[in-house]
């Protein structure tokens, strides 16, 4: 069956990470600079390993440098997730592209997305919600400075703070300060973990920085006694099963575990995480994971109603919503 008709919550996507390709490369044009060196021969993004992927994203993200460089960005996201049937999705904004970590500039850089946010949501039915979000590898100092800008622009659009980037920089604990002073803001909190690391890191970032959701989380499996502790205190996975293969943390998806996860009764999610890195979109996710694990239209009703419960957003927002997702046929 197709799946691009069913209503879908999305959790986990980087707001650069999901730039078109040919977006990326009509910017780089316009500013004249040479970015030939990240696309492969048939247009997309090219990288050897995750390690050089998070050189090319950066790279990619070097010619989104204004205001409006990110409504435009903003708007071409929000119309690729429209077309998969997205009807509520959050991403991942960090101050450390948007203004350089300053919090004036940060406010404008804010501004341009939401106007391109409410106009999407005017036009397409798609609501967008932001997560501020520091970068592990540029250091616990580097988060503070993103946690201030989080904390003077929490509200309506702004409603968690999260952390990516590499794994392998530092302990979750080192950022302990900055997810205290977003939890002080009333944000919702989330990160990335137990995808290069093990279980451990998802007990550090539930230990260390008390966070809700994890981001993929998947390496819990290895830890019979945290999936236990995952389901008893309900926190949710934001499950990104194309990137976890692309990337190689799994060698294909029948080595993925995010079925025995749900079987176990951890809240899994399914998202996107950077889709055109990944040659992925939800529709494509749903399809592999349906023909992969026999999962059809009520499964995938299922996974978005967990989503919405586990969605950082108000309470009339979570409302409209489900009611869109229980709304689908199965």
């Amino acid at each position: 069956m197709s799946f691009k008709a069913l209503p879908k919550v999305e959790l986990h996507t980087h707001i650069e990470g999901a730039a078109p390709p040919d977006f990326i490369r009509g910017l780089a044009k316009e500013k004249n600079v040479d970015l030939s060196g990240i696309f492969a021969a048939d247009g997309g993004y090219a990288y050897r390993d995750f390690w050089h992927f998070l050189e090319v994203y950066e790279a990619a993200t070097s010619v989104l440098n204004s205001p409006q460089d990110y409504a435009r960005l903003t708007r071409a996201v929000l119309e690729n997730c429209a077309e998969a049937g997205v009807v509520y999705v959050e991403t991942f904004i960090s101050p450390d592209f948007c203004g350089g970590r300053d919090v004036s500039a940060w406010r404008d850089y804010l501004a341009a997305i939401q106007d391109a946010a409410a106009k999407a949501e005017r036009d397409a039915g798609i609501t967008l919600r932001g997560i501020v979000t520091a970068v592990r590898h540029f250091g616990p100092d580097a988060a503070r400075e993103v946690a201030r800008c989080a904390q003077q622009t929490a509200g309506e659009f702004i409603t968690g703070f999260g952390m990516g980037g590499d794994e392998k920089s530092g302990k979750q604990g080192d950022f302990a300060y900055a997810f205290d002073m977003a939890r002080e803001a009333g944000l919702k909190l989330t990160t990335h973990a137990g995808e290069w690391n093990g279980p451990d890191e998802v007990r550090a970032a539930l230990d260390d920085l008390r966070v809700e959701r994890i981001g993929h989380g998947v390496r819990t499996i290895e830890d019979p006694a945290l999936v236990d502790r995952l389901v008893q205190d309900g926190i949710t996975l934001e499950v990104c099963p194309g990137s976890n293969v692309f990337l190689g943390v799994y060698p294909d998806l029948a080595a993925h575990p995010i079925a025995r996860l749900r079987d176990r009764g951890v809240k899994v999610t399914v998202s996107t995480d950077d889709p055109p890195f990944f040659r992925t979109d939800m529709v494509k996710e749903y399809e592999d994971l349906s023909r992969q694990f026999g999962w059809d239209a009520a499964d995938f009703k299922a996974l978005n109603l967990t989503a919405i419960e586990a969605a950082f957003c108000d309470d009339a927002t979570r409302e409209r919503v489900r009611k869109i997702v229980e709304a689908q046929d199965v």
